[in-house]
């Protein structure tokens, strides 16, 4: 299959926002993307934001999105205060926080989570960035969960080994406060890609699905 690529040689570098209601989102929904990217783009500079992450989720997410972005010739991470399963409640606010963000964050590529995700604080990211930022290639990830809500992406971002060995290391190792929950683990994460894989011929065997509802050619 012909790949799209997200542009030519470029010089300028490529902007990237990545936006997650927790502090694990962004790492179990892209993080391959965003590592393939960086290995594939340069520069490419990043602006990573977890709207939810209290107490010792902080720290996790700082140091998470630190190693995850080393490669990144630019980086900006920005942790909110937004309260855990109420973001429906603080539409408001955050509507107010998305708005002044697009005001000094125009990226590239925005990846965020998807509209028919059933967690109300994933959907009510996913809706937001839709009404906020209207002139960006978008695409939303996936993220494992009791509710069984995937669907079939339409986008894939094969991910090399080494890439998605990384992934896994990665996640394991920055999110201790999850390890108690029983669908935090290696053969979750990797199963996914593993069928995401299967489903775009990955060389690899390895991918990560997204849903782009919007390109242009």
């Amino acid at each position: 299959m012909l790949p799209l690529t997200l542009g030519s040689a470029r010089s300028a570098p490529l902007k990237l926002l990545c936006l997650g209601a927790h502090s694990d989102d962004i790492e179990i929904g892209c993080g391959g993307a965003v590592l393939r990217w960086l290995a594939d783009y340069a520069p490419v500079e990043v602006t990573w934001v977890v709207l939810s992450a209290p107490g010792e989720r902080a720290g996790e997410a700082r140091r998470s999105a630190q190693a995850l972005l080393r490669g990144a010739a630019k980086r900006e991470v920005v942790i909110g205060d937004f309260r855990d399963v109420h973001f429906p409640l603080e539409f408001e606010r955050l509507k107010a926080f998305m708005r002044e963000l697009s005001q000094r964050v125009q990226p590239d590529v925005l990846l965020t989570h998807r509209l028919e995700d059933r967690h109300q604080d994933h959907r009510t990211v996913a809706e937001l960035s839709w009404q906020t930022w209207r002139n960006q290639l978008m695409f939303e990830y996936e993220i494992p969960k009791y509710e069984g809500d995937l669907g079939q992406p339409n986008a894939y971002v094969p991910l090399p080994g080494p890439i998605a060995a990384r992934k896994l290391r990665h996640l394991l190792k920055h999110f201790g406060s999850q390890r108690s929950k029983d669908w935090f683990s290696a053969s979750t994460f990797e199963g996914l890609m593993a069928l995401r894989g299967i489903e775009c011929r990955a060389e690899s065997g390895r991918a990560e699905g997204l849903y782009l509802r919007k390109a242009v050619l």
